[in-house]
This record gives C-alpha cells, sequence and structure tokens, in this order.
C-alpha cells in the first residue's frame, strides 16, 4: 500500500468518523474514485486504533473520573454496608452524577454491541451499495434537521437521566448501516432527547468509546491470527497515528462549534453526498447494464 494512499484514507477517517457524516460512505466512496484497490482488514485495524486513541487522549480525565467515582461509591458501600448519608455533601451528589454516567454509557454500549455481533458481516457485505448508503444519508441528515429546529436543547451531561442512553444506544445501533453515521444518528438522538447541541456531541463520542475499542480489538485480534505483513507495518503506523491526529483535532474543534453553531452544515452536506451517491450508483447501473 502506498505511503500517500495510507495518509489520504487515514485523514478521511479522521474527520468522518467523528463529525456526523459518515465514515463508511466516505471510505468506501474516495477509494473507488480515485481507483484504489481495497486496503484490506490490516489498515482497517490501523484507522480504528487511530480514532480510539483520539477519543480516548481527548476524554481521559472524563473516563478516569467516572472509574474513580465508581470505584470511590463501591468502597463507600462496602464500609457503611449500603447504608446512605442522611445529608450528602456536594461532593458526595458529584461522585454520585459521574458513577452514574459510567453506569449509563455501559447500558447505552449495549445495543450497538449486539447489533454488530449480529449484523455487522451481513450490513457490509449486503448493505454496502449505493443506494442504501445514499438513503442513510440522506434521511439521518433529514431527522439531524428536524431534531435541531424542532426541539429545544437545554440539558447537560450533567442532567443525562437512564432514558437517554437507552434512547441513544438504540439510536446507535443502527449505524451498523452503512451512511448512517454513528456520530450523526446518536448526536440526532441525544438532540431530540432535549440535550444541547454540544452535550449531544459529548456523549456521542464518550458512548462510541467502547463500540470503537471492540471493534478494533475484534479486528486486531484477526489480524494478529495472520500476522502483520512487512510492506504494511509502515503504511500501518503512519495510519494510525495521522487518524489519532486528525480526529482528537476534529473532536476539539467539533465541540467548540456545536457550542456556538448548528448542525446545519452537516445536514446540508449529508443531502448533497446523498444525492452524489445516488447518482454514482445509477451511473454504475446504467453503465452496466
Amino acid at each position: 500500500m502506498p505511503l500517500y494512499q495510507a495518509v489520504v484514507l487515514a485523514i478521511i477517517q479522521g474527520l468522518t468518523e467523528f463529525l456526523p457524516v459518515s465514515s463508511t460512505a466516505h471510505l468506501a466512496l474516495f477509494p473507488w474514485l480515485l481507483h484504489w484497490k481495497d486496503p484490506g482488514l490490516t489498515f482497517d485495524v490501523a484507522l480504528h486504533a487511530g480514532t480510539l486513541v483520539a477519543v480516548v487522549v481527548y476524554f481521559w480525565r472524563v473516563w478516569l473520573e467516572m472509574f474513580a467515582a465508581a470505584a470511590a461509591g463501591w468502597r463507600s458501600s462496602l464500609r457503611s454496608g449500603g447504608a446512605q448519608r442522611d445529608s450528602p455533601c456536594r461532593e458526595d451528589d458529584e461522585r454520585r452524577q459521574k458513577s452514574r454516567m459510567l453506569w449509563y454509557l455501559i447500558v447505552g454500549t449495549v445495543p450497538a454491541g449486539v447489533a454488530g455481533l449480529l449484523f455487522e458481516h451481513s450490513a457490509e457485505n449486503q448493505l454496502r451499495r449505493p443506494d442504501v448508503i445514499g438513503f442513510a444519508l440522506i434521511s439521518v441528515g433529514l431527522l439531524m434537521w428536524a431534531a435541531d429546529r424542532i426541539k429545544t436543547h437545554p440539558r447537560e451531561l450533567a442532567q443525562v437521566s437512564l432514558l437517554d442512553p437507552l434512547a441513544v444506544g438504540a439510536a446507535q445501533a443502527l449505524a451498523v448501516i452503512p451512511g448512517v453515521s454513528r456520530s450523526g444518528i446518536t448526536m440526532t438522538a441525544g438532540l431530540f432527547r432535549g440535550m444541547s447541541r454540544e452535550s449531544s456531541a459529548r456523549f456521542s463520542f464518550l458512548l462510541s468509546t467502547p463500540i470503537i475499542a471492540g471493534a478494533a480489538l475484534k479486528k486486531g485480534l484477526d489480524v494478529l491470527k495472520e500476522g502483520l505483513p512487512p510492506e504494511m507495518r509502515l503504511p500501518f503506523f503512519v495510519g494510525a497515528v495521522v487518524a489519532a491526529a486528525v480526529g482528537y483535532l476534529v473532536i476539539a474543534v467539533l465541540i467548540r462549534f456545536l457550542g456556538r453553531h448548528t448542525f446545519k452544515i452537516f445536514v446540508v452536506y449529508r443531502i448533497v453526498l446523498g444525492v452524489i451517491v445516488f447518482a454514482v450508483g445509477w451511473g454504475l447501473r446504467h453503465h452496466l447494464g
């Protein structure tokens, strides 16, 4: 695999994994348009590893605080025999909120994990078609527009309740369909649940972390069985580093952007890209026919 292709695909992955525009659609479309060979499973692992590093590094403090709060809660329960203080202090409230958020993320991960195990292979082989990808791009774009327009978004991340991870997690399961976009559908679900734009993005990224980690681990084990070809070692390393750097920047910029702007630019982009994908698919059928 030429090194320049690794860099280009890693940039695309870093951009589109976290922007609500579908990484699957872009990673399928760009190599086809440029007449590049399929980079294969090995490079896919590098891209997933890179985006995993990006989201973990950006939110490492949040994850550390959630795990520490959960551990402190368990120790406190063991010491007190399950009894609660009559007048909990502010620090106790913050600890419980962070501990609850960890459990909410675990609950929200389950639907996507189950969908990935059951349907990912068939979706990649049977649904990776221009008509499906185009329809998914446009339909989720319209849902995003509706959520951004008709709902009020006053709720911050600290106000998340159990129904939120259930709803957003169920939406994340739909990301197994090519073109849906994990970040796009989860941010949209967060908006429909009344989260602020910035909070919906943060919750989406936190919820994506276990899924990206699971995908990287699963595919990484497959690669380990076959071994990493010598000619892929440099593209693998470069791809992972570039995807991590671009992904980190995208997360930081997008969260700041959504603090002041709407999702309009992503809605327009998804619809335009969906129309292009439909046109490409129609042209292929017409040419082959």
